[in-house]
């Protein structure tokens, strides 16, 4: 850990927002993963800007974490800084269809936000176990509908160093990714469009999709969602099922029984067991199809 930014960082954060070999256990949703060397909580946008430009401007590394719904992190943890940004969270309307929200809101708490303001379009991410901020860098989606279909503009802090907005089309969204994902954009905030609605469909739509989820994905176990990202012309669940993987074990790890596209931890689960698994999915499918999965997973750490 370098000492000298560790000391900048305590001129403008409390003791209490700074965190030492923090258990990634305790912030992703495979509720697995071995220590950050450091674990900053900014509690405002200047914060995580001040905090972003100290690891960049001293070439240390670091990574945005929203709500850990789409990360393993190694058993090993990260030597690094995990700079978490649930406290940015806010949540406005900017006009009478638009909404403009923090990086750290949670999806579903933007989807009540909409629903509450008789806003429509937002009904699709409701369920998606993530942040506005994750959701944008990958182009979340779900049930027909994707982040870039309501995207006005989202701020960044660009890969300089200084936050820019950055339009819905200059974003390049396109499944499970963006241009901000590729260049290393690390959003701060977006600009939503969205439609006037009537409250009563929008919850019943929202009531709609949560059943659906219930009834076909295992929301009783820890996972980080979807696994596999689509390969065109598939579906990585049928593709897992069809190579025998079905309820397929390594340790604690398990192709979920309910949903073949999902890895869940049955208990006690570790990073490696999880990582293993994939491995081993990936090896099996491509042997019994041709088809390559690429994992839309992000890995943290080292797994060698």
């Amino acid at each position: 850990m370098n000492e000298s930014i560790l000391n900048e960082i305590k001129i403008f954060l409390r003791e209490d927002q700074i965190l030492i070999n923090e258990p990634m256990s305790r912030h992703t949703t495979f509720r697995c993963g071995g220590p950050a060397a450091l674990f900053l909580q900014p509690l405002n946008k200047d914060q995580l800007i001040r905090c972003v430009k100290l690891f960049k401007d001293g070439n240390e590394p670091f990574f945005l974490l929203g709500n850990g719904s789409n990360l393993l992190v190694s058993d090993k943890g990260y030597d690094g800084c995990i700079i978490q940004a649930a406290h940015l969270d806010d949540i406005s309307l900017e006009h009478d269809t638009q909404i403009r929200v923090e990086c750290g809101a949670l999806n579903s708490a933007v989807a009540s936000f909409a629903k509450e303001n008789a806003l429509s379009g937002f009904e699709f991410a409701a369920g998606i176990p993530g942040t506005i901020g994750g959701a944008m860098i990958m182009n979340a989606g779900a049930y027909g509908g994707e982040m870039k279909d309501i995207t006005v503009s989202v701020t960044a802090i660009a890969p300089s160093g200084e936050e820019v907005t950055v339009s819905g089309t200059d974003c390049e969204f396109a499944y499970r990714t963006s241009r901000l994902k590729r260049e290393g954009f690390i959003v701060t905030g977006a600009l939503l469009k969205l439609e006037k609605g009537n409250q009563e469909d929008i919850k019943a739509r929202m009531t709609e999709l949560a059943l659906k989820r219930k009834e076909k994905q295992p929301l009783e176990y820890p996972s980080a969602g979807s696994t596999f990202k689509r390969p065109e012309g598939y579906f990585a669940g049928k593709l897992i099922e069809d190579a025998g993987l079905r309820g397929f074990s390594v340790g604690g790890a398990q192709v979920s029984e309910k949903h073949c596209g999902f890895v869940v931890n049955k208990g006690n689960a570790t990073s490696t067991d999880v990582y293993n698994l994939i491995c081993e999915v990936k090896k099996r499918v491509l042997d019994a199809s041709g088809v390559e999965l690429e994992p839309e997973v992000i890995l943290l750490g080292n797994f060698s």
